[in-house]
C-alpha cells in the first residue's frame, strides 16, 4: 500500500482518491481552500504552495507526489523532489505553465500551431497584429484557463483595450483558428517508459469551458495515427509520467496544437464508466510504476458538464448505463459542480438517451451539439 500525495484538492483529486482506493492506496491533499472537494475523500493539509515546513511535513508522509491542477508553481514542484519522487516532472509542469514555450515546444515536435507571437509591450501587440492578422486571441502566458486570461481582437480598435485587460505580464497572441472541432489526447506513459492512449475525444466550449465531450469520435485513421504520435513525442520528450492532455483543433485534415494539461483532464471524465481502466487509474499506476491498464472504448459515451449549478439528477438516472458526478461543491457561476456520462453501445442508442435526457433537463442547446455530431458521423 503506498500513500499518493496530490497538490490540489479539486474534483480531480477527489477522482485520483476515488480511483486509487480500491488498489489499496491512501491519498494526502495539499490545498489551502477551506472547502477543497478533495476533503470529502481524503485527509486535506491547508497550505500555501510555498509554505516549505508544511510541505516537508507532507513530503513525509507520502511514497510519491503528483497534482490535480498545472499551475502548482514549478519551483514548489522543484523543491519537492529533493524530498519525494514527483510525477509528472517539474521540467514538464514548468512547460504547461507557460503558453508561449509550450507553442514553441510543439513546433519542435512537429505539431502545427496556430500563429503566435510573444507580446510583452504594447508596441509588441501592434507588431503581433500584422503577424497573425485579425481576428486573434490574445491571452496571458501564464495561470489563464476556462477561458479566463484571455481577449479575442476582432478589429484594430480591440488592441489597446486588450492590452488595458491584459498587459502587465507576458502575453502570446495567437491567430484566431477557424476549426472545424476540438479534440483531444488523452494519453498515459508510465515510469518505465510504457505508453498507453484513449480513444480520440471531441469537445464542445461555452464561454472557455468545457460543455461536453464525446468519445470515441469517427475520424479518418490517418487523423487519429497523427494525434496519438504527436501525443507519444511529447510525451517522450518531456520524460512525462502520468495521464496528460493534448489539445487539439482539427482543420480539414490538418491538426494544431493548442494547450498541453499536464494532469489527469475534464475531457477524460467519460473513461471513468466508458473505459476498463479510467485515467485516473492509469494516473495512479503509471506514477507508481504500475503496469498500465486496458485504454480501449466499451461502446460511446457522452459527458456531460454541470457548469455554475446540478440540475435535477433524475432524468439522468432514469436512463440505462447513466452515470451521475456530483463534486460536492457550492453553486458558483462559472464553477465546475459536476458532470454526467451516457454510455451506450451504438451511436444511434446514445443519441435517443441524450434526447430525453436535454428534454427533461430543458438542455437541448447543451446536447445539440453532441447529437449533431452522433447523427453526421457515429463513433469510430
Amino acid at each position: 500500500m503506498a500513500t499518493i500525495g496530490i497538490l490540489g484538492g479539486g474534483q480531480l483529486a477527489r477522482m485520483l482518491a476515488l480511483a486509487g482506493a480500491p488498489l489499496g492506496h491512501r491519498f494526502l491533499v495539499v490545498d489551502s481552500a477551506e472547502d477543497a472537494c478533495a476533503a470529502q475523500v481524503a485527509p486535506v493539509l491547508r497550505a500555501d504552495w510555498r509554505d516549505f515546513a508544511a510541505l516537508e511535513a507532507f513530503a513525509s508522509k507520502i511514497d510519491v507526489a503528483t497534482f490535480d491542477f498545472e499551475n502548482v508553481p514549478a519551483e514548489t514542484a522543484e523543491w519537492l523532489t529533493a524530498h519525494t519522487r514527483v510525477f509528472p516532472n517539474p521540467a514538464a509542469l514548468a512547460v504547461a505553465q507557460d503558453r508561449l514555450v509550450e507553442k514553441s515546444l510543439f513546433g519542435e515536435i512537429g505539431l502545427d500551431t496556430p500563429t503566435f507571437a510573444a507580446v510583452d509591450s504594447l508596441a509588441d501587440l501592434h507588431r503581433a497584429v500584422e503577424k497573425t492578422g485579425l481576428p486573434a486571441v490574445l491571452k496571458t502566458r501564464r495561470l489563464g484557463y476556462d477561458g479566463k486570461g484571455q481577449a479575442i481582437l476582432r478589429q484594430h480598435s480591440d488592441i489597446e483595450s486588450a492590452w488595458d485587460a491584459l498587459g502587465g505580464v507576458p502575453l502570446i497572441l495567437e491567430a484566431f483558428v477557424a476549426f472545424e472541432s476540438e479534440m483531444s489526447v488523452i494519453a498515459v506513459r508510465s515510469r518505465s517508459g510504457e505508453f498507453r492512449h484513449y480513444p480520440l475525444t471531441r469537445n464542445w466550449h461555452s464561454n472557455g469551458i468545457l460543455s461536453a465531450s464525446l468519445a470515441p469520435v469517427a475520424v479518418e485513421a490517418e487523423l487519429q495515427r497523427r494525434a496519438v504520435a504527436r501525443a507519444r513525442a511529447l510525451a517522450e520528450r518531456l520524460d512525462y509520467v502520468g495521464v496528460f492532455a493534448l489539445e487539439l483543433f482539427a482543420c480539414g485534415d490538418r491538426l494544431l496544437g493548442n494547450e498541453m494539461a499536464p494532469r489527469v483532464h475534464n475531457s477524460g471524465h467519460w473513461t471513468i464508466e466508458g473505459t476498463a481502466c479510467s485515467q485516473f487509474e492509469n494516473h495512479i499506476r503509471a506514477v507508481l510504476g504500475l503496469p498500465l491498464g486496458d485504454t480501449d472504448a466499451r461502446g460511446c459515451s457522452a459527458m456531460l458538464n454541470w457548469i455554475g449549478e446540478l440540475p435535477d439528477a433524475t432524468p439522468v438516472l432514469a436512463e440505462a448505463r447513466a452515470h451521475w458526478h456530483d463534486y460536492g461543491k457550492s453553486p458558483r457561476p462559472g464553477r465546475k459542480v459536476g458532470h454526467a456520462t451516457l454510455c451506450a453501445d451504438s451511436a444511434e442508442e446514445l443519441v435517443e438517451r441524450l434526447q430525453r435526457v436535454g428534454r427533461a433537463l430543458d438542455r437541448e442547446v447543451h446536447v445539440a451539439p453532441v447529437i449533431a455530431a452522433l447523427a453526421a458521423n457515429g463513433t469510430a
